[in-house]
């Protein structure tokens, strides 16, 4: 639970889709991007809500690569220094505008692999067994 408030705060705040005093927005909030910030906080809540994959030495998925994604997502296009220093405020509002919601889904499919990954690797006691009567291999 405390890993998805942290996340509304690291990914809300700085876009400014959660209201504040200390940032703000020239583009107003799209509709779009209040599912994207919801389903972002939601992942990420599952990932760090499942158990931790056994250990076998190998890298497990993280959220880190979705979240970071989704902060560009969901952010003003006019207020990312980033863009405008690369492609101005006409690239912003021509080009970055326009694909913010394809980073928005890559950014929702990263989250969901890393959620569906890590759900996968848990370890297993026995709640995973099958129901009496059903067919093992």
């Amino acid at each position: 639970m405390a890993a998805g408030a942290v996340t509304l705060l690291v990914v809300g705040v700085p876009t400014d889709i959660l209201v504040n005093p200390w940032f703000g927005r020239e583009i107003p909030v799209r509709w779009w991007e209040y599912p994207v910030l919801g389903a972002t906080v939601v992942l990420t809540a599952l990932w760090f809500g499942l158990q931790n994959p056994r250990s076998d030495g190998s890298r497990t998925a993280t959220p880190a690569a979705g979240v970071m994604l989704a902060v560009f997502a969901v952010g003003c296009p006019v207020c990312n220094k980033l863009v405008l220093v690369t492609i101005g405020a006409s690239g912003a509002l021509g080009w970055w505008a326009p694909l913010q919601p394809i980073l928005a889904l890559c950014s929702l499919t990263l989250l969901a692999g890393a959620v569906l990954y890590r759900w996968r690797r848990r370890t297993c006691d026995d709640s995973c067994t099958p129901p009496v009567g059903s067919i093992t291999p």
